[in-house]
């Protein structure tokens, strides 16, 4: 039996562009594994607390370092994209808002508001200390 070279291909990944839904949905589960393993770093830091000064000081340097802050922040980032596709879906679970434009318009939304929630944590916490 001979292969039919002539016949149409489907779009590989190099061609295909996913759509902002799509990259969204993505982002969700990936934010939704960065929070369970950031979980690992919270437990951590609420040990350290519980084992004293010296375990504390620890725990204090280790959080110091520039990786750290920067995984802190993220942490905090998917905390809030988390939060904001679940409202999302708790809007689709009404059955509305399932048109094209309003997914992408919500999609925008939910970005916005993640990055202006974890922007105005970033502001309170550096004018708190």
């Amino acid at each position: 039996m001979a292969i039919n070279t002539n016949r149409p291909t489907s779009p590989h990944l190099q061609v295909y562009k996913l759509p902002l839904t799509g990259i969204i949905s993505i982002t969700h589960r990936m934010t939704g594994v960065m929070l369970s393993a950031g979980l690992i770093l919270f437990v951590y830091v609420i040990s350290a607390l519980a084992g004293g000064a010296d375990s504390y000081r620890a725990m204090q340097a280790l959080m110091n370092l520039w990786l750290l802050k920067l995984v802190c922040w993220g942490f905090i980032y998917a905390l809030f994209f988390h939060l904001c596709h679940g409202v999302r879906h708790l809007i689709w679970d009404s059955g509305n808002s399932f048109e094209l434009n309003t997914l992408n318009r919500y999609a925008m939304i939910e970005l916005a508001a993640s990055l202006a929630l974890t922007l105005m944590t970033f502001v309170w916490g550096y004018y708190e200390l």
